[in-house]
């Protein structure tokens, strides 16, 4: 029998009841669909906290005072080897440790240090209308640069205004929107606690911070002189952001702080009293986590496909149940069994792969949409591997019923009630 009749004996044999076959291949749809949504999500998580993090800076460095008595994260702390020990004498932070940071002799591999004070939840007002930054940033200009920070409206402040102790601000555009609103926010003054800052410029859109609860768009930065001598102290800093000369020079740069830093803060064993972050470090971390993640959400999505395959396994036994007679008589008449056969594994095959090609484009009609906050960015390789293995599954799943019907005798099939 040629291929043709055993597709056309296939089509009129899932003609034959279209709910169920219907049914059938919505199991398959919703599994195909599942692989692809899902593996497109975690994909788009992955990339939206990769351009988080790149947006802080390629080649930054950040400085900060160690709170628990060792310094650097797991693997790199300080550019060396965490201790046990308790700390003796830690020392904070200081203007001095930035400047010393600069040094070309010292530090030929830096770029800029930025000494960085900053104060939670500063409460700002403009003519009635009020805001609660949630950064208020005292800095260097080359903090702009090295948190990859760029003016939309105005300019950025520079070292003449350091040196001046200016009080004029550059804000986010969180904060220019609530103070704001559709006002020109240039040059307007706004009275931050108590103390009034002149709007120079107002910064780029970044979007959400790398831990996805914060905005990064809600800050507001100013010459760190004026900052301490207003809203702080001129005690220690909040950390220091190193800006390597280049994103290959990065480690380089890396140990060249923690000399420094250790030379001046007179640590001579493992136990620091600063930690030094490297964006890359991080970066690479959060990469490998979110494949992991990936990867088990399209574990999770692959389960519905495999019940979709037990599905079709189930319908295709009922339906060799039900075709009993029909096949003895076929096979009384003289069809061989490899017509049998095929006919069952050609319904199946069509039911899966009809499922899988709807399935795939579900997936992608659904991934033009934003799922919980994140917007997909569809894995070409998911939508091969989802499309393969629901005609896999068609194959697979109907080979047991095509052998069933194909090993019927044909006296006990056209006995069959």
């Amino acid at each position: 029998m040629r291929f043709y009749e055993v597709f056309r004996f296939a089509l009129r044999g899932l003609g034959a009841d279209k709910p169920r076959s219907a049914l059938t291949t919505l199991g398959i749809l919703i599994g195909v669909a599942a692989v692809i949504l899902l593996v497109a999500v975690g994909n788009g998580s992955s990339l939206q906290i990769a351009n988080s993090i790149s947006s802080l800076g390629a080649g930054t460095l950040t400085v900060s005072s160690s709170t628990t008595g060792r310094g650097g994260m797991p693997g790199r702390v300080g550019g060396q080897s965490t201790g046990t020990g308790p700390r003796t004498q830690a020392r904070q932070l200081t203007l001095q440790d930035a400047e010393a940071l600069v040094d070309p002799q010292n530090a030929p591999n830096v770029e800029s240090a930025s000494p960085v004070v900053n104060t939670n939840s500063a409460t700002t007002t403009y003519e009635g209308a009020s805001h609660d930054i949630s950064q208020f940033v005292g800095t260097y200009p080359g903090y702009f640069k090295a948190s990859s920070k760029s003016v939309a409206a105005g300019a950025l402040f520079d070292k003449a205004d350091v040196d001046a102790a200016a009080k004029v601000v550059v804000i986010g555009q969180t904060v220019a929107e609530g103070l704001f609103g559709r006002v020109d926010p240039l040059n307007q003054k706004i009275n931050v606690d108590g103390t009034y800052f002149t709007v120079v410029g107002v910064l780029a859109a970044s979007g959400s911070s790398a831990s996805g609860f914060q905005d990064a768009d809600d800050i507001a930065i100013a010459p760190i002189t004026a900052v301490q001598g207003t809203l702080t102290s001129y005690g220690s800093l909040s950390q220091i952001v190193v800006q390597a000369r280049s994103a290959d020079a990065v480690d380089a740069a890396q140990a060249e702080i923690t000399a420094i830093l250790n030379q001046r803060h007179g640590i001579t064993g493992s136990t620091t009293d600063f930690t030094v972050y490297n964006q890359a470090t991080v970066q690479s971390a959060v990469a490998d986590s979110n494949q992991t993640f990936t990867v088990l959400l399209g574990a999770v999505a692959a389960i519905s496909l495999l019940v979709g395959g037990i599905g079709v396994t189930n319908i295709m036994l009922v339906t060799v149940t039900e075709r009993t007679r029909e096949i003895g008589i076929r096979k009384a008449i003289g069809a061989p069994k490899g017509a049998i056969l095929g006919q069952f594994v050609v319904e199946a095959t069509i039911l899966s792969l009809l499922g899988g090609v709807l399935g795939v484009a579900v997936g992608l009609v659904g991934s033009r949409f934003e799922i919980v906050g994140v917007k997909p960015v569809v894995v070409p390789s998911s939508v091969f591997l989802a499309l393969g293995v629901s005609v896999a599954i068609g194959l697979f799943f109907g080979s047991y019923p095509a052998n069933r019907a194909a090993n019927l005798r044909p006296i006990e099939a056209l006995r069959h009630q």
